[in-house]
């Protein structure tokens, strides 16, 4: 199984500057991923690619990705549907690198599988409620439910702002001077997570979300705790996810799950 790839004809007159920073933050977001990558092992028992989530069943845990909205470049059949059952969820990692968007949520999923394990520990909190809304210069990357009402001050930043968000271009000016953020793990599909934390090294930075990755290796590039997702009852979550469900439907099947940087 390979990632799916285009060829293009190179440029006689160099890359542009822009072309230059948009290489270094892919590095940087291929980086991560190779971090989080490294060493997986088990075997894919199922993979569903539903309408709001992207689900894979791996021996020890499940894992999830949110479904690229379609539209989205990249956005093409899958190449080898019905296929991705049984591979190994290093196969399935490998995907990352696949220009197809669903193939990448593919690879998130099967990462999240082997690291948001059943048994994994982890305190039943909301990601959310370990950002304070006091004094602090406060930014959330993603339109999460009811924040007028939990962080009534906290900036917005969205892919697709509304009427009181700010534009994800916005993030290289609001970022360097926030003490507290919470970012959506969905930038871990986008590809933008790398360049938010590269842009605050100094802020307390919650990864919140379905997708978030329950590794270690996250403390070691910025974040300061993960609140992810991990599986109660799987046959039950398997079913929502093919069935189209969102996040409200996924919680009865199972638990948040929130770590913090050890010290």
């Amino acid at each position: 199984m390979t990632a799916t790839s285009s060829t293009s004809d190179p440029s006689t007159s160099g890359p542009s500057t822009a072309d230059r920073d948009a290489a270094a933050k892919t590095e940087s977001h291929a980086a991560l991923l190779d971090a989080l990558a490294s060493d997986i092992a088990g075997t894919a028992g199922s993979v569903i690619v539903g309408l709001n989530w992207t689900l894979v069943r791996g021996p020890d845990g499940v894992g999830l990705a949110h479904t690229p909205v379609r539209g989205t470049q990249g956005c093409y059949a899958l190449p080898d549907s019905g296929g991705y059952n049984g591979a190994s969820l290093g196969e399935l990692a490998a995907l990352r690198s696949s220009e197809n968007v669903f193939e990448q949520a593919i690879a998130l999923a099967a990462i999240n599988a082997y690291h948001n394990r059943l048994d994994c520990p982890g305190d039943d909190v909301n990601g959310l409620d370990l950002i304070e809304d006091g004094d602090a210069k406060t930014a959330i990357i993603g339109r999460f439910p009811s924040l007028e009402t939990k962080l009534p001050r906290a900036l917005v930043i969205e892919r697709d702002p509304g009427p009181n968000d700010y534009p994800e271009d916005a993030a290289a000016d609001i970022l360097p001077d926030c003490e507290q953020i919470a970012i959506t793990a969905s930038t871990l599909v986008n590809g933008a997570l790398a360049g938010f934390l590269a842009l605050a090294p100094n802020a307390f930075i919650v990864l919140v979300g379905p997708s978030a990755p329950l590794a270690a290796c996250l403390f070691d590039r910025g974040v300061d705790a993960i609140s992810g997702f991990v599986a109660t009852d799987v046959p039950g979550l398997e079913r929502v996810v093919a069935q189209g469900g969102a996040v409200r439907a996924m919680k009865r099947y199972g638990r948040n799950a929130t770590l913090r940087k050890p010290g």
